[in-house]
């Protein structure tokens, strides 16, 4: 009986082991950086079945940038992603820098800088804009999901 204690205990000292048990920050970090980057894809692709995996579907999710704010997700996902991500643009490419996570608890928040190149649907001209943004996340049902964007022009990069 202590033979198979001591080596239960051995083995848990295996990194292996210890990745597959680890539900400490560093898993939570891991989780919010795998989002971020399906953010970014489904931003590229107007993804809407992965928008809608990402977000919560609770109805104080929110969404604020320079041309308005969004509440609901049925809001932001046609305001903001079909009408200007989807309607304004041919084409998207979403890139992220300087990201940088916390958490605390059950609630999460994402803070980087991007830079977005992106192809005029009218008149196929390419715009370049660069942002700094805050990303809010909640566990639910033992998941991440994203409940509030902040999005700004990013004047520190702006040349």
């Amino acid at each position: 009986m202590v033979t198979r204690i001591l080596l239960a205990a051995i083995l848990c000292l295996n990194p292996a082991c210890a990745a597959q048990t680890d539900t400490g920050p560093g898993r939570d970090i891991a989780a919010i950086h795998n989002l971020l980057e399906q953010y970014a894809k489904a931003v590229d692709t107007v993804d809407l079945t992965l928008l809608s995996q990402i977000w919560s579907h609770s109805p104080e999710v929110s969404f604020i940038y320079p041309l308005g704010e969004e509440h609901g997700f049925d809001a932001i996902e046609r305001q903001v992603f079909q009408n200007v991500m989807g309607g304004m643009f041919s084409a998207r490419d979403l890139q992220m820098h300087g990201v940088s996570i916390h958490v605390s608890g059950n609630a999460a928040w994402a803070e980087f800088h991007w830079i977005f190149h992106a192809t005029m649907r009218k008149g196929g001209s390419a715009v370049t804009t660069r942002g700094v943004e805050t990303q809010i996340y909640r566990r639910e049902s033992g998941k991440w999901r994203l409940i509030h964007v902040h999005y700004s022009e990013d004047r520190q990069s702006v040349s």
